[in-house]
Order: C-alpha cells, then sequence, then structure tokens
C-alpha cells in the first residue's frame, strides 16, 4: 500500500504562528547532529519542507551553502525575511516540493527533514535523497512531540478540545486517515534502508517548557488542521472554550510540558 498523500497547501497562511509559537530544536539536538555527522564546513545543507527555518538557520554555520526548500510560499516569504534580518547570504530560499526539486547529484553533505518526512512521498524522496548526497553524507529525520500528545489532565483536556473543534469545523479530512498507521508499518528509517541508507538509530532528546493559553492558542494555528484559516470567524469562539477547558487544570493559566524532540539519522554508503 502507497503513503496516504497530503494537501500541498496545509500550512497556507499559518507561516507567522509557525515561526513564533513552534519550540525550536534544543541545542543538545543541533549539537549532537552536528557531532555525529561531522560537517567540513564548505558543503551543502538541504533542508526539505523547511516550514520557517527552524533546522535552517540553527545549522547554517557549518555549511558554506543551505538550501531551504518549502513548497508553500507563505513559509519561504517568512525565511526569506529571516535571511534579510540576519544578514545570512548563504541561505537558498527555494519554493519547490521535495518531489520536483531539481539538484545535482552529489551535491549534498546534510539534508534534514522537520516533523515533515511523513507528508511526503517517501519512497521517491529517499531515493532523491541518495542521488543528491555525496558518498558518506547524511540524512536527518527530526521531529518534536506535540502539547496535546501525553497524559497529564490538561493535555487530555487539549486533544478533547482539538479533536471537538476539527470535528466542528469539518477540518477531520485536511490529514489523510491511517497516515499514522502506514507509517508504522513502514517505518521511516525502514524506508531510508531499502532506499540504499545505512541506517544509524534514533537519537532523542527532552526540553521542559512552560506554555501560556495564547502560545497553545497560536501553536495550534501554526498546524495543519486548524491554521487561522480553517478557524476563521470562529477563532474567537475557539479561544474561548479553549480557555474554558483547561482553565480548571491550572490555577495561573500556565501549563507544563516535557517535549520530546528526536532525529532518525542514515548515511549514504561512502
Amino acid at each position: 500500500m502507497s503513503d496516504p498523500r497530503f494537501a500541498p497547501d496545509l500550512y497556507r497562511g499559518s507561516a507567522s504562528f509557525y515561526d513564533q509559537y513552534r519550540i525550536p530544536y534544543p541545542a543538545t539536538l543541533i549539537d549532537d547532529l552536528v557531532r555525529r555527522t561531522g560537517p567540513s564546513g564548505c558543503g551543502r545543507l538541504l533542508d526539505l519542507a523547511c516550514g520557517t527555518g527552524q533546522l535552517t538557520f540553527p545549522l547554517r554555520r557549518w555549511f558554506r551553502d543551505v538550501w531551504a526548500v518549502d513548497q508553500e510560499a507563505d513559509m519561504i516569504k517568512a525565511v526569506r525575511s529571516a535571511v534579510a534580518a540576519a544578514n545570512a547570504v548563504e541561505v537558498r530560499p527555494i519554493v519547490s516540493s521535495a518531489e520536483t526539486l531539481h539538484a545535482e547529484t552529489g551535491s549534498v553533505e546534510l539534508a534534514v527533514i522537520g516533523n515533515a518526512f511523513h507528508r511526503l512521498d517517501r519512497d521517491l524522496v529517499a531515493g532523491r535523497l541518495l542521488g543528491w548526497l555525496r558518498p558518506g553524507g547524511h540524512v536527518a529525520l527530526c521531529w518534536s512531540s506535540s502539547p496535546w500528545a501525553g497524559e497529564a489532565s490538561w493535555q487530555r483536556a487539549l486533544s478533547a478540545t482539538v479533536e471537538r473543534w476539527t470535528a466542528a469545523l469539518g477540518a477531520a479530512e485536511r490529514v489523510p486517515s491511517g497516515w499514522n498507521r502506514t507509517r508504522q508499518r513502514r517505518p521511516d528509517l525502514h524506508i531510508l534502508s531499502e532506499a540504499g541508507f545505512e541506517t544509524r538509530g534514533r537519537s532523542t532528546f527532552s526540553l521542559e517548557h512552560q506554555w501560556t493559553l495564547p502560545d497553545l492558542a497560536g501553536y495550534l494555528r501554526s498546524t495543519s488542521f486548524l491554521p487561522a484559516t480553517v478557524l476563521g470567524d470562529q477563532a474567537a469562539a475557539f479561544d474561548a472554550d479553549l480557555e474554558a477547558s483547561l482553565r480548571s487544570h491550572s490555577p495561573d493559566n500556565t501549563f507544563v510540558e516535557t517535549i520530546s524532540f528526536a532525529y532518525d539519522l542514515a548515511r549514504k554508503p561512502s
């Protein structure tokens, strides 16, 4: 069975929320990834489905050439603004899908994909990555947990609120049903191994983070299923319901989560 197909514009209009409310990858993950992959300092970094640059900018100083690639123009517009603000002249923002990007064979030292490999045609992209990477180059699939994916009482209340509003706004079909079962049946590292990579396993990290209600509301607007474009004129009602649902779980309206971060690493044979 092939992977489910995701719509190409799921994050339309969410770039500003994505940039402000997504929690950055911790320095421990970035440092560990650099240590294990050993960039030369003069190679190319390819950040596929880059969003607003959550991996592009922390990793850019180890590379001479950086491609930040996303199929959503709003995301790349935000990357361009960040490039100008940081004078990050080595970063090249590119509007393209991973499946249609053109890159030279053997031109990439490290490829990274953050919270997005499941939305791509994994077999096709894995094969393309193998060609783009130089011998001995690496690909890292990075991800982080979501604030509703936990057993704390506020997380269960948040999950129920998300499910209720996703159904009420008819947004359930924005994400293909069964996508996670497909990924469990054929894990990402299995896909990379089948494509010809040597897999190097998973590295995990954690970070304690304190959310506020505005933070959680903003984070949800950065998702594919409840972005601002879906909430529309119901945004104020959603925020009020979110506050009512979570109020009893914290006297000061702050919510502590231990966020899980990880990356799966694979290497192109020398």
